[in-house]
């Protein structure tokens, strides 16, 4: 989104409204946090990118509330359009990363609606999974293009959508390479962990193996595994073992120097069907910081094999780890990252943007002809953007 508004108005909104919540301590929490976020009104980020965190109805079904929760979402996003300078004069798409929203197409008058599908979202925990089903297949069906990000994902949207798109996600190449390309300094607390060291950074939560993490951990008492991110799971099997260090949540612009410290990065997932279906972004940043990454057997992570080892249990994953120390070579950080150098996201944003353009040049030159012959949807790089994340 910061690479679209280089050249294009991006409003950005910061939607909580797929899950109904729970009475749980972390519900509360979010809760608390979107409350916050929308007392605060259209946060400008920079001149041509603004986040609005909408009051909604989160979860709901069929009758008066959810007729309430579409109008909310629509007139809230309506307003923090019509902050934009110069609207009227500029074309405006919809990009939605949420699956529950296809009631918003057409309501905006925008030129196209982008559905981009980065999750099976039907795996999550806590949600309706007939709802999401039924509301992402009207999503599907609806929008003018829909994106995904990994093969697995791409096989089961074209299902429904014969003309879907796989774009795998990028990373900040540079920001991530400056681990091997300077010196930077170790982060004091990490510095004070005993090597080698195995990193880990995002979100701990449900698909996260924690059991796995313990059982490796155990098995090579003297290696160390830095977990670096928001807990929002049970943690206290790792809490319990000497040689595991939970760091917390860590600034993104601190994790290159994270990664230098690193012997490997891992991506301990569990095996389930959501988990088949992501491409993770880390498995980028971790490769372009020169890392090579030891993984649980994932769809998109067995396209590279060979900086990334693979692992089907505990064992196995301490004997990569072992791989891992046994094999280093001068020179093979900057190797590992030249890997997916070419995967930046200005990159991505541009191969977007070429297909967006020639769709969208398609379909006005379609709607000049007689409607039975009209054939596939398109867009085009828009000037004013309405950006959905779940």
């Amino acid at each position: 989104m910061k690479i679209l508004s280089r050249h294009n108005d991006v409003v950005w909104v910061d939607y909580h409204g797929t899950r109904r919540p729970g009475i749980t301590r972390a519900d509360l929490k979010a809760g608390c946090y979107v409350l916050r976020r929308f007392a605060r009104g259209v946060r400008r980020v920079s001149p041509t990118l603004r986040q609005v965190t909408p009051l909604v109805i989160p979860g709901v079904g069929q009758g008066p509330l959810r007729w309430l929760h579409e109008r909310l979402l629509i007139a809230q996003i309506r307003r923090a359009v019509r902050g934009v300078a110069g609207r009227t004069e500029k074309p405006l798409q919809v990009w939605s990363f949420a699956p529950d929203v296809p009631f918003l197409a057409g309501r905006l008058g925008e030129e196209w609606f982008v559905y981009y599908c980065v999750d099976e979202y039907s795996q999550f925990e806590g949600i309706d999974v007939e709802r999401i089903r039924a509301v992402e297949g009207e999503m599907i069906r609806r929008a003018d293009m829909v994106v995904t990000t990994s093969e697995p994902l791409l096989r089961s949207k074209r299902l429904q959508r014969s003309d879907a798109l796989l774009m795998r996600h990028g990373v900040e190449f540079d920001h991530f390479a400056a681990a091997w390309r300077g010196s930077p300094a170790l982060p004091r607390d990490l510095a004070a962990v005993p090597k080698p060291v195995f990193g880990f950074f995002g979100l701990i939560q449900f698909w996260i193996d924690c059991r796995l993490i313990a059982d490796v951990a155990s098995l090579r008492p003297d290696y160390s595994f830095v977990l670096i991110g928001d807990c929002a799971m049970d943690v206290s099997p790792l809490r319990r073992l000497p040689n595991v260090h939970l760091l917390g949540r860590r600034p993104y612009d601190s994790l290159p120097a994270y990664c230098a410290g690193f012997s490997a990065g891992l991506m301990p997932f569990k095996r389930s069907v959501m988990t088949q279906n992501v491409n993770p972004i880390k498995m980028y940043e971790y490769l372009a910081a020169g890392l090579p990454v030891v993984s649980t057997p994932l769809p998109e992570a067995e396209r590279l094999r060979g900086p990334i080892l693979i692992a089907e249990d505990a064992e196995a994953f301490a004997q990569a780890c072992d791989q891992v120390l046994d094999t280093n070579y001068p020179g093979r950080r900057k190797a590992i990252s030249r890997i997916v150098e070419h995967e930046s996201w200005l990159s991505k944003v541009e191969q977007l943007s070429e297909v967006i353009q020639q769709r969208l040049g398609q379909t006005a030159k379609m709607a000049t002809m007689p409607v039975e012959r009209v054939g596939l949807p398109g867009a085009v790089a828009p000037q004013v953007e309405v950006e959905l994340v779940r």
